[in-house]
């Protein structure tokens, strides 16, 4: 949610749009306590759980979503492909259809308890200035963020229900800890996480836990750490800083997320009726195009790829090497020519997910000790 989104916004659309900016667990919890602060909610699939059974949202009824037949099948069916696999945990369709008992689940009935929009991979970034740079889907591994040999240069995003399966992915891919389901973690399997998580910590491995992508940044181009778990952004600013950040595809596959944007119980009348001119905005092309400069995907990228140059479009789309220089979503050079990015196509990519970004049914438990980690 940058100015230059709200800015744009409010000139299409003609009314007045208001951003209100919070960590992960601060919107979250704003958001499911007074659903009357807000009348629409920007954040991961994970928290569609959490706001639908506070009853914060209300659903989006289909009909009045304008482009709804033209949203790829990731965001329907979970595949952009026939046999692509589905990774662990809630995969955002699963999550997608309000049921006629109020349930969530796959089978369409007209009402949505989310439109989905902006998504994406995550993984870990590197400078190769310090780190030999590895091979895609072959030597990159998320067992380099847990490797002795990155003692005291390595950052952790510090957002329970992500960073979690992050150093459950790099404690997996070392070998220091085993789960029967990433997605759906145990007591016992969390348990023996954070046992290695703070050992570690103690030891002085970790450099620092960041909660904000400008921190992640800052971590990063003052050289506190070398290594550490990013969003794509980052990547695209530090790398138009002129330092060698990259993205690594991880041989064990990403960690996938879904943006959503939800309309509150409480909205209603004139304040609704925008609501829904806001969420229809979204699909219309140009904040898709915004958000494949930061290295983001939209649910209708052909909309987005009327507002793109061929050479962004088949870089960022279609992994292609970058025929020219090209902007990132500030304007300023974030991919040099020649560059080819990280992980390959939005296909390839999206194909690769290991696991969703999800609120587990230990969830609560595992809020407890992540918080012990932070301040252990």
């Amino acid at each position: 949610m940058q100015e230059d989104i709200r800015r744009q916004a409010e000139s299409d659309l003609g009314f007045k749009v208001t951003f209100e900016a919070h960590g992960s667990a601060g919107v979250l919890q704003k958001a499911s306590t007074r659903p009357e602060s807000f009348d629409v909610y920007e954040q991961w699939s994970n928290s569609i759980k959490v706001l639908h059974q506070a009853n914060a949202i209300q659903p989006i009824e289909q009909e009045r979503i304008r482009r709804w037949g033209e949203i790829n099948p990731l965001s329907k069916t979970g595949r952009l492909s026939p046999g692509m696999a589905i990774g662990a945990g809630d995969s955002p369709h699963t999550l997608l259809h309000v049921q006629p008992d109020g349930g969530l689940a796959d089978q369409p009935t007209g009402r949505l308890s989310f439109l989905p929009y902006v998504h994406n991979v995550d993984s870990f970034g590197y400078n190769t200035a310090q780190i030999a740079a590895g091979t895609p889907y072959e030597s990159e591994s998320w067992g380099w963020l847990l490797d002795p040999a990155h003692h005291g240069k390595v950052g952790l995003v510090n957002e329970p229900a992500i960073g979690i399966f992050d150093a459950a992915l790099a404690a997996k891919a070392g070998g220091l800890v085993d789960f029967a389901d990433l997605g759906n973690m145990t007591r016992d399997e969390i348990d023996a996480l954070f046992e290695v998580l703070i050992k570690l910590k103690h030891d002085g491995h970790f450099s620092g836990i960041w909660s904000s992508v400008p921190q992640s940044i800052e971590f990063m181009e003052s050289g506190r750490v070398a290594i550490e778990s990013m969003f794509s952004p980052a990547v695209s600013e530090l790398n138009g800083k002129g330092i060698p950040v990259r993205y690594a595809a991880p041989r064990e596959g990403y960690r996938g997320w879904h943006g959503v944007l939800c309309l509150s119980s409480k909205t209603e009348g004139a304040a609704l009726d925008a609501a829904y001119e806001y969420l229809n905005w979204w699909l219309e092309g140009w904040p898709g195009a915004y958000m494949a400069r930061q290295g983001y995907y939209i649910s209708i990228p052909d909309r987005a790829r009327e507002h793109l140059s061929a050479d962004e479009w088949d870089y960022w789309y279609e992994g292609l090497p970058a025929r020219s220089a090209l902007p990132g979503a500030d304007g300023r050079t974030a991919v040099p020519k020649g560059d080819v990015r990280s992980g390959g196509s939005y296909v390839e990519r999206l194909g690769n997910v290991a696991v969703w970004n999800t609120v587990m049914d230990s969830y609560e438990y595992s809020l407890i000790r992540w918080y012990e980690l932070l301040t252990s």
